[in-house]
């Protein structure tokens, strides 16, 4: 396991450590949990952005036209 040392604001870390407390965790692990939950929204877009440049552009239009009829 890597360490990682951060600087931060104080009344930034003041918050954390609030949200933290509230949560039942420490800071280290809202970290954690944080850097996750960012790192799955990056995988994600990640796979998006793959999947699309390997569309069909004219067949993706097709479909949203016809999602623009049922509604």
């Amino acid at each position: 396991m890597a360490t990682l040392t951060i600087r931060l604001p104080d009344d930034k870390y003041s918050r954390l450590k609030a949200l933290a407390q509230s949560r039942g965790i420490s800071v280290n692990k809202l970290m954690e949990e944080l850097s996750t939950i960012a790192l799955a929204e990056f995988d994600a877009q990640t796979r998006f952005q793959t999947l699309a440049m390997q569309g069909d552009v004219a067949r993706g239009l097709e479909i949203l036209a016809r999602l623009d009829e049922h509604n």
